[in-house]
């Protein structure tokens, strides 16, 4: 297969909330279908629904998309990421969770697009404006510097507004990835830390290594299927686009 940039869906049959959530009827299509449309609008090369379960691979193929079965024994999504484009040349991997059936395609392009025009990005995510009140421990928040590159992701209030400070922006992560090849490769050989496996963010393994993660800002909006009722929502706001 030949590709420069290839949009990489990791997909599970098996969520302790949400079991099955990937072939979860959204707008009568499974929700993976709806993943793969979007970043097949993209402007990447190719796009792989990586995945460790035939249910998922068979519906992705009769969609017409393509999928790869995977190990099931692997630690982390990008793990599963990574066996997935190493039979590919794709030199830059965008990694689209695959309960996002509403991510914008604009936002896959700027990833990509960023990558090219800076070649010293190890790896590019995206952040929108977060609402402080709003924000629970399910919602990953990111800090950055002025030249916008992460100084932490954490799923407490960060930045912490202290009695007498004066507010400063929060910002909501989502989890969408731009790997360059080497910097996929090194990820995935480097061991969780501590800091992951305290907050239980793999992110958190390339900052405690060294490696600098670019955060694109978006006032673009999505949904995030986690539960039943994240679904429903995501079902009203298809039904509300296409009014």
């Amino acid at each position: 297969m030949s590709s420069q940039v290839a949009v990489v869906i990791p997909a599970r049959y098996a969520s302790s909330r949400f079991p099955g959530k990937p072939l979860a009827l959204l707008a009568g299509k499974p929700m993976i279908c709806h993943v793969c449309e979007k970043a097949a609008a993209s402007s990447a090369d190719t796009v792989i629904v990586a995945t460790d379960d035939q249910r998922i691979f068979d519906t992705v193929e009769a969609a017409g998309f393509k999928a790869a079965m995977t190990r099931s024994d692997h630690p982390s999504g990008t793990d599963r990421i990574y066996e997935a484009i190493s039979s590919t040349d794709a030199q830059i991997i965008i990694n689209v969770q695959g309960d996002e059936p509403l991510i914008p395609s604009s936002v896959i392009d700027e990833l990509i697009e960023l990558m090219k025009k800076y070649p010293e990005l190890d790896m590019a995510t995206v952040a929108v404006p977060a609402v402080r009140e709003n924000m629970t421990e399910n919602n990953v928040k990111v800090v950055f510097g002025n030249d916008n590159m992460a100084l932490y992701f954490s799923r407490a209030p960060i930045p912490f507004l202290r009695s007498g400070g004066v507010e400063a922006p929060m910002w909501l992560h989502w989890g969408i990835y731009a790997y360059r090849r080497t910097a996929l490769e090194k990820f995935v050989s480097l061991p969780p830390g501590s800091l992951e496996n305290c907050e239980k963010l793999e992110q958190l393994r390339a900052l405690e290594n060294g490696m600098k993660i670019y955060v694109l800002t978006s006032n673009l909006s999505s949904i995030g299927v986690d539960t039943p009722e994240d679904l429903e929502k995501a079902e009203e706001k298809i039904k509300e686009s296409m009014k």
